[in-house]
């Protein structure tokens, strides 16, 4: 009797996955919370950890769950600062889903008595989103 196959084990990726977006008619936004990102500083190869939200709101693609997770491990063995990879991070998402608004929140912990927070966002060409709604 053949035995299935074992799945492949994860491994980082330096790439994401999309799908179509089930409805790129209407804009609507899409919230992730990635509590768990670490890369290391820099400067003395100790390990930073961030917790990122990440908000957009898709054009005609959305990114695959698992794919963003394996690409956000393969910063474990990086070294780099807080802003860069946090800019390095939503210039690559954008580049692979080409939203019609993106923001990504970095909320680093504490590093020499200090918490950080970087925010970046990308806007396509011509996009203005919808008026708010003030609901009583």
């Amino acid at each position: 009797m053949n035995q299935p196959s074992p799945p492949p084990p994860t491994r980082p990726q330096e790439s994401v996955s999309t799908f179509p977006n089930p409805n790129p008619g209407r804009d609507y936004t899409i919230r992730m919370e990635l509590p768990e990102f670490t890369c290391l500083c820099p400067l003395t190869g100790q390990p930073d950890f961030a917790q990122f939200q990440l908000e957009y709101v898709p054009d005609t693609l959305c990114v695959e769950l698992k794919s963003l997770k394996l690409y956000l491990w393969s910063f474990r063995d990086r070294g780099a600062f807080h802003e860069a990879v946090t800019n390095q991070i939503l210039e690559h998402l954008a580049g692979a889903t080409r939203p019609r608004f993106m923001r990504l929140r970095a909320t680093w912990n504490v590093r020499g008595g200090i918490f950080t927070a970087v925010v970046v966002e990308h806007r396509a060409p011509g996009w203005v989103p919808a008026p708010g709604v003030t609901l009583p």
